[in-house]
């Protein structure tokens, strides 16, 4: 049978024909060029067309957004990151944070290959970091259900896990599971995948075991650096945890129309990263709008404040899209820069041959811990590299493999036959990421 790969979400799920003329009448009018915020960014406040906007945007990713947006961001770049004159470092570690790591059928029979181009920016590191967003469940489970393309919930087997989750013997060091998919097979199956992976070494984030757990951070010691990792989601796309189990999933209104965005569970989180004296916080947020390029104002606001609050590192998942990564100096510490990463995109995700859904960010940051020259100990960020990451899908004879490679290394092509969609992907991290991304695709040492 021969295997026709996708461009995009509307051809798998085939909206119906009232969708489909929606998004004709918007593609004619021009009318979703901008974000259309007054739909649901989330379930469950879902409203009259965000089915629509969904698929609308799935195809015509939103690439532009409001002046308040763009003027709440700050101008640093990584340029600017810094550490103190008369520095003198004690030790140091570097991290790898890759986006959301999601099923595709098949995916197995690309294990050890999909990461071979990659592996020095994603293993290679003393801790590496990703949205894990596909629970693991037995084969029969997942045939059950996704008995096709079409389902929107996510699962994988064994074999695929493996394949997303390792190279060879290097595996991630920290999965996130605090995310809108962790719940679609229930609290058992979320069980048995932190049980696979806490097996393999990997620490799991975002998802307590028990409700003494609930409100608290992860810690993770590398090379002397004790980093705290703090979590939470904006949904469970409507799959409710079980009474008795609502602990089993950091969950906040952090997308919601109606309300302030809630940061009471992160800086919970944070609060207890503090009390654990954690040199350097990382926060894991599953957030944003899908397909649209640009955070919205208020998850700025809510960065900001976190930042202020101590955290150091903010991952930004779930958009399937990349987002920009802001450089932002908190008050009362000159040195200190902190980095926040909106949206990482989607490493993997089905297979989908659309340009802007195959670009994700792989960043690589070196952090220092030492002392001023006054003597006094501080951990700083030291250095810091988006890096744009493309998947390169073949399809030969009906099987369908798939690799990660290094956008800045297929740059060369652009201008031949084939280079028409690497233009739209330097396009697009031009335009989150600024023209000047592409002069250097390694994190400096």
């Amino acid at each position: 049978m021969t295997i026709r790969l996708p461009i995009d979400p509307i051809e798998v799920f085939q909206p119906n024909e009232q969708a489909l003329e929606a998004i004709r009448r918007a593609e004619v009018r021009g009318s979703w060029e901008f974000p259309l915020h007054q739909v649901a960014n989330g379930t469950p406040e879902g409203t009259g067309n965000g089915l629509e906007y969904w698929f609308y945007t799935s195809r015509y990713p939103i690439t532009k957004t409001s002046r308040e947006v763009s003027d709440a961001l700050s101008s640093l770049k990584a340029g600017d990151i810094s550490l103190p004159t008369g520095w003198v470092e004690e030790t140091a570690v570097s991290l790898a944070a890759c986006g959301d790591l999601i099923q595709a059928a098949d995916l197995e029979a690309s294990n050890n290959q999909l990461f071979s181009q990659i592996k020095d920016v994603v293993f290679d590191k003393d801790v590496s970091f990703a949205n894990y967003e596909s629970v693991v469940a037995d084969a029969h489970k997942v045939n059950e259900v996704m008995p096709d393309i079409t389902s929107f919930r996510m699962c994988c087997t064994i074999e695929q896990y493996r394949t997303l989750t390792s190279h060879n013997t290097a595996r991630f060091d920290v999965l996130n599971m605090a995310n809108n998919h962790a719940n679609d097979l229930g609290v058992d199956e979320l069980t048995r995948t932190q049980d696979i992976a806490e097996s393999d070494g990997i620490l799991t984030i975002g998802a307590p075991r028990n409700k003494a757990e609930y409100g608290k951070c992860k810690t993770l010691t590398k090379n002397g650096i004790k980093i705290g990792f703090v979590s939470a989601t904006y949904s469970l796309n409507g799959f409710a945890l079980p009474p008795g189990h609502e602990f089993r999933i950091h969950v906040s209104r952090l997308m919601s129309r109606h309300v302030t965005t809630e940061l009471d569970l992160l800086r919970a989180q944070i609060a207890d990263c503090k009390e654990q004296d954690c040199d350097f916080i990382i926060a894991s947020i599953h957030w944003g709008v899908e397909f649209e390029f640009f955070p919205l104002l208020g998850q700025i606001e809510a960065a900001h404040a976190l930042v202020e609050e101590g955290v150091d590192l903010i991952l930004g998942t779930h958009p399937h899209v990349i987002q920009p990564v802001e450089y932002y100096r908190p008050k009362g510490d000159p040195h200190r820069t902190a980095i926040i990463a909106y949206s990482l995109g989607s490493l993997t995700w089905d297979w989908f041959t659309a340009p802007h859904l195959i670009l994700s960010l792989v960043l690589n940051l070196n952090i220092s811990k030492g002392r001023t020259i006054a003597g006094e100990q501080r951990t700083y960020l030291k250095s810091a590299q988006p890096i744009p990451i493309i998947r390169n899908i073949s399809l030969d004879k009906g099987k369908r493999t798939m690799q990660l490679e290094k956008l800045g290394d297929r740059l060369d092509e652009i201008g031949n036959a084939t280079g028409g969609d690497l233009i739209k992907m330097k396009d697009y991290c031009d335009l989150v990421l600024g023209q000047g991304w592409a002069r250097s695709s390694v994190v400096p040492e």
